[in-house]
């Protein structure tokens, strides 16, 4: 078991908690004691994560179906929160999308899609995070990014220049907000090679632009990491849950890897 002591009673936005990392998210928070909102663009996989949250765990749970590159939608999101728990103590900004092209094959359409999500929904999400938080006096906001917000990223062009720009806006953000007790890290996870990103998606797209099987394309990522294995969701979690809470109250404006060593700056 966890400590639970040091999340107990605060109240948590996840954005794409329907799923994924997003949902292993929110089931360990509330493991941590934490009330949750969780905001997702599918209503259905809302309800099965508050469904699983409150049959194993004594907390409160909610969903706010939302398309984070809506500004009204996050507001609403936002006001969600404070209405139903009082205060909002923690925004994780998880929803993401990858798209893989080439460069010169790549649809402007869906390369703007890319950055609409995973960029100027971070923002909007930190926008109306803070306009609350400022009024309180604290707060943590923590960008879910990638290893690829640190190196570009093979036929990837938007996914990391989205994530790059994520790290800029967190760096950005944790100068803006420090007077105001606001904490702002962002965590770069590795290739989690077992999440539905993955298996649903990934794996497909770069057995294309790569010309490899799916079987190979998992041997190249896990040959790639000194640790010689995938990110796990309990990896992220461990981390995230050490930044939402006071343990790491003299830690702002960082982007910690999480990647079995396969990037260190």
């Amino acid at each position: 078991m966890h400590d639970s002591e040091s999340l107990k009673g605060k109240t948590a936005i996840v954005t794409g908690g329907g799923q994924g990392l997003g949902e292993a998210i929110c089931m360990r928070l509330a493991e941590e004691s934490c009330n949750i909102v969780i905001a997702d663009i599918n209503p259905n996989s809302l309800q099965e994560t508050i469904q699983r949250i409150t049959e194993a765990y004594d907390v409160k749970a909610v969903g706010v179906p939302t398309d984070i590159t809506q500004e009204e939608q996050v507001n609403n999101l936002v006001d969600q929160a404070i209405a139903r728990f009082g205060s909002l103590d923690i925004m994780i900004s998880n929803a993401g999308i990858l798209i893989a092209r080439p460069v010169d094959e790549f649809p402007a359409s869906d390369w703007l899609k890319v950055i609409e999500v995973n960029l100027f929904g971070y923002f909007l999400c930190a926008k109306h995070a803070a306009r609350v938080m400022k009024k309180q006096g604290s707060g943590i906001i923590i960008q879910i990014n990638s290893k690829s917000g640190k190196t570009g990223s093979y036929k990837n062009s938007a996914y990391a220049s989205s994530k790059f720009g994520g790290i800029g806006l967190t760096q950005s953000l944790a100068l803006e907000l420090a007077e105001f007790g606001i904490r702002v890290n962002a965590i770069c996870p590795g290739n989690m090679l077992d999440s539905p990103l993955w298996t649903d998606s990934l794996f497909e797209q770069y057995s294309q632009t790569r010309s490899m099987s799916s079987d190979e394309v998992r041997q190249y990522y896990i040959d790639k990491v000194p640790l010689k294995r995938g990110c796990t969701y309990d990896d992220v979690c461990n981390l995230l849950v050490f930044l939402a809470s006071n343990r790491s109250s003299y830690m702002t404006g960082q982007a910690i890897n999480v990647t079995g060593g396969q990037e260190m700056h």
